[in-house]
């Protein structure tokens, strides 16, 4: 590069950020300094700029979707974790509780049997009361209804409870559920991997070991998985640093991560409901500082449901590749319809039209991210879209 293009870079990025612009063009790996530098910088443009660098190195002008279906089969759970509002003890103005029978999955399951989704996304609370045959079957159902559909179920936490009322080994537990179908584990329930925050917000689940532990495993039987973060809630800068380090450390000792994930924290209806909400700022911070230290995550993700559809058309400029899905179900941020205005569904037209409104190219793809053939399809009319 010339003197004169440096000099234009300088001036749009700033003199203290260029060691990290210059690290960044020649591919290096960022710093724990680096990464807080890049959160602390009042310059998140250049930061988006940095992070649409690598985004555009590895994936051009292509942003990645999937039509796909959420299922939370149980929002019962024993874990009172204080940033949750799905599993929220209902005598605290929680949901009502619930656990899906069998028959319940199929319907939730046949309700879009007219959608060519290629994914079916289950996770749910940690429900003491079910045995291990009830997992199993979760995945024969979905299989018996929708057998062409890739299956990523059961976060870290879930499969720890798996285990445990299996009373075996993790390693055979997976052995069973891929026997039966499951295909990929999703990446919740790592939050952010920090002993104080483990200890403040979720004593009950699993900690960062913990997590770190089930990676692995997973990895060892062979199957794909997602990494995610919660933020925005009480953790430290440093904090989110030290996560995004020690999932770049897992990802270097198995390989198996196929995208990131940062989820913002919404407040409404939790115990930290004092606390306030996501913005945009932030949002868009957490997936640019994501795509420039995950430097060995092929993918990140901005999650709509959680960063709002409009958001998300402007990640795609600051580090992120990949806008989810179709989505159809999902209640663990806040429920359908709850406060009036918050849909919870796109069609593939809509994904579509946000995507090239951004002045990106679509691709749809598998959970793989494979590219999948169009498909001819009925679908409803376009829905509004959501809003905070």
């Amino acid at each position: 590069m010339s003197a004169e293009s440096m000099r234009r870079v300088e001036r749009f990025v700033g003199s203290e950020l260029m060691p990290v612009y210059e690290k960044v063009i020649s591919g290096e790996r960022l710093s724990f300094q680096e990464g807080l530098h890049l959160y602390q910088t009042p310059n998140l443009s250049a930061v988006g700029y940095l992070a649409n660098i690598v985004r555009e190195r590895l994936h051009g002008d292509r942003a990645y979707y999937i039509r796909n279906q959420h299922i939370n089969y149980t929002n019962v759970c024993n874990k009172h974790c204080q940033f949750c509002y799905f599993a929220k003890n209902p005598k605290d103005g929680g949901p009502t509780p619930y656990t899906f029978t069998l028959d319940d999955l199929r319907e939730s399951l046949r309700r879009y049997r007219h959608v060519p989704i290629t994914e079916v996304h289950m996770v749910g609370g940690i429900n003491p009361k079910l045995p291990y045959s009830y997992y199993l079957d979760l995945i024969r159902v979905i299989r018996e209804v929708r057998p062409e559909v890739h299956v990523k179920a059961f976060t870290a936490v879930e499969l720890v409870e798996i285990a445990r009322v299996a009373k075996k080994p993790l390693s055979e537990c997976l052995e069973d559920l891929k026997a039966v179908g499951l295909t990929s584990i999703p990446g919740g329930g790592a939050e952010v991997m920090s002993a104080r925050l483990h200890a403040l917000l979720h004593p009950k689940k699993i900690g960062a070991e913990g997590w770190t532990e089930v990676a692995r495993t997973v990895a060892k039987a062979g199957l794909p998985q997602y990494a995610t973060m919660l933020y925005g809630h009480i953790e430290t800068l440093q904090e989110r640093v030290e996560h995004l380090i020690r999932l770049r450390e897992i990802q270097d000792e198995t390989g198996h991560f196929l995208a990131f994930t940062p989820l913002s924290f919404h407040p409404e209806g939790t115990y930290l409901d004092h606390l306030p909400g996501p913005t945009g700022v932030d949002d868009l911070r957490n997936l640019a500082v994501s795509r420039l230290m995950l430097d060995n995550f092929p993918h990140i993700k901005s999650f709509w449901i959680m960063n709002t559809a409009q958001i998300s058309q402007i990640a795609l400029w600051y580090g992120a590749d990949d806008i989810d899905g179709t989505i159809h179900e999902y209640e663990i941020t806040y429920p359908e319809g709850h406060l009036g205005e918050k849909r919870q569904v796109l069609t593939r037209r809509q994904l579509l039209k946000n995507i090239e409104e951004a002045g990106r190219t679509p691709v749809e793809r598998d959970s793989l991210y494979g590219e999948v053939p169009p498909k001819p399809e009925r679908e409803p009319a376009l829905l509004p879209l959501v809003s905070r």
